[in-house]
């Protein structure tokens, strides 16, 4: 029975990339000089350090134009509310993205059962797998999410005849 999995997952290497340049542009623009404004990455999670609120808002810009350069969609990235650690340093936390969580999943499962196709969702840890009889009813599927989810980057893997 033909089906494809449904997922939410940020490439690791090209988050490792986006890093290494925000790191890299911070370290060398003059308006940070004596700063200590860096990113730190600990798998799928970032953490923003920088001196003061403006600062803080300039890694962030510089954070969002590198994911944009590097094909890695801005809407992996959730950006926490800003904390003191000492003084007027601030830290904020960025989570990425990775896996669908559950809220989406039922309203991907919701949207494929309300749309009337031949095609059953089912939701299977962080992915939903989509089964249906031809493969012109999950392109219609994948077709029909892309237009319909827009709070998350899905993309569409494991595609079986």
């Amino acid at each position: 029975m033909p089906s494809f999995d449904t997922v939410c997952k940020a490439n690791p290497v090209e988050l490792k990339n986006v890093v290494e340049q925000v790191n890299k542009e911070v370290s060398t623009r003059f308006d940070f000089k004596g700063s200590d404004a860096r990113v730190e990455q600990k798998e799928f999670q970032l953490t923003v350090y920088a001196d003061d609120d403006f600062k803080l808002g300039q890694v962030r810009e510089i954070v969002t134009n590198k994911c944009a350069k590097r094909n890695l969609d801005v809407r992996f990235l959730k950006f926490e509310n800003p904390e003191k650690i000492g003084g007027d340093k601030l830290k904020q936390l960025v989570t990425v993205k990775n896996g669908i969580d559950s809220d989406l999943a039922k309203k991907i499962v919701k949207i494929v059962k309300e749309s009337k196709m031949k095609v059953q969702a089912s939701i299977q840890g962080d992915v939903v797998r989509i089964n249906g009889n031809k493969r012109d009813d999950l392109q219609a599927a994948i077709a029909l999410l892309r237009k319909e989810v827009n709070e998350a980057p899905l993309e569409f893997e494991n595609f079986r005849d």
